[in-house]
């Protein structure tokens, strides 16, 4: 990629007049701020680790104001492959859990992970506390990208520069491994979790079930497939519903996950659900523009899908060059949500947001 050091600047308001109220607190339901800001003529008309094993390594951050992104986001991916690696051993029926590990050892940028990490220690936890609800949203955001690949969902052959599970193991298969993921991710998260007081781990498995369930990821998929079978636009209120749960719910519940572990208070975790909410939307929006802006073999799996079946996008509605400005105001209010931390404690998370925008796949 072309930029392997990330430089963490002074955080800058946005330039904005009038953000509007669109998404919310998937833990209270209570509206929070978006950062999008436009013209009135646009917006819609309505409103598990067991004992620390010897794999799991701190990686602390060098330097706040030249913090090594990139060398940081290995060092974590490597770590979580030997930890998802372990998280669904090879059992019978093989079929089973063959289809799991094909699917979840699979590569891709563990960005889920990689939050809720960075977020635990943020606020003065570990990242022993964190490893098994780390292990298990990556697995829940597997399990969607299983369902998702589906003949009766987005019907995609390539996921990650492979063929999608469904295509190796069959639609059955693919729906049961789907399946299987999902209830593991809660068991690990109940019984991997050490060092952390039982209620905080109860909160987190209710905050990610809320987050996964008909309020998150899935009423935004739901309404997604809607969408899209309507027969007519979807507006720009609809498009955000959608990017906010089916992508960004997880994105929320895993910074809000990995902070609760290390008990964070209640205004501190206020803070980083603005942070990981105004992010979800921002990697979404990047991904409409990726869709149309490279190639297959670039994104790992089949481009140009949403022009194909002329689904309602970001760029569809404002165009490139708008849509890229709208993702930088998302992701420079949520960076203000953390300017109250050591610049050496948040330079994580403020690399995860900036990388969000200038990802390439």
């Amino acid at each position: 990629m072309a930029y392997s050091c990330v430089t963490v600047s002074g955080l800058a308001r946005p330039t904005a007049t009038e953000p509007r109220t669109c998404r919310r607190n998937f833990s209270t339901g209570a509206p929070l701020r978006s950062a999008i800001t436009l013209p009135v003529s646009a917006r819609p008309l309505v409103g598990t680790a067991r004992q620390l094993r010897c794999s799991v390594q701190a990686v602390a951050p060098a330097d706040a104001t030249t913090f090594d992104f990139m060398a940081y986001l290995t060092d974590r991916a490597k770590l979580m492959e030997v930890e998802l690696d372990k998280s669904i051993p090879e059992h019978y029926p093989e079929v089973i859990s063959g289809s799991m590990r094909y699917a979840l050892l699979g590569g891709g940028k563990r960005v889920r992970p990689a939050l809720c990490l960075a977020a635990c220690e943020l606020v003065g936890g570990t990242v022993e506390m964190a490893i098994p609800t780390a292990c298990a949203l990556e697995m829940i955001h597997t399990m969607s990208l299983i369902h998702d690949d589906l003949p009766a969902m987005d019907n995609d052959d390539f996921r990650r520069g492979k063929p999608t599970v469904h295509k190796v193991y069959g639609d059955d298969m693919a729906i049961l491994s789907g399946d299987a993921m999902l209830t593991r991710a809660f068991e690990y998260i109940a019984r991997e979790t050490t060092g952390v007081p039982a209620e905080r781990v109860l909160k987190v498995v209710a905050d990610v079930a809320k987050a996964v369930g008909s309020e998150g990821l899935v009423g935004g998929q739901a309404v997604d497939i809607q969408s899209e079978n309507a027969g007519e636009a979807t507006s720009l209120e609809t498009l955000e519903y959608i990017h906010a749960h089916k992508t960004g719910a997880l994105l929320e519940a895993a910074v809000v996950s990995g902070a609760t572990l290390a008990g964070a208070a209640e205004e501190e975790l206020e803070k980083l659900r603005i942070f990981s909410q105004n992010i979800g939307l921002a990697f979404q929006v990047i991904d409409d523009i990726l869709d149309v802006t490279k190639t297959t073999e670039e994104l790992g799996k089949t481009a140009a899908k949403d022009l194909a079946a002329d689904k309602t996008t970001y760029p569809k509605l404002f165009g490139i060059e708008k849509s890229q400005q709208i993702a930088d105001e998302l992701v420079a209010e949520a960076k203000e949500q953390l300017s109250g931390y050591p610049a050496e404690k948040a330079a994580p998370l403020l690399a995860i947001a900036d990388f969000i925008v200038k990802r390439q796949n």
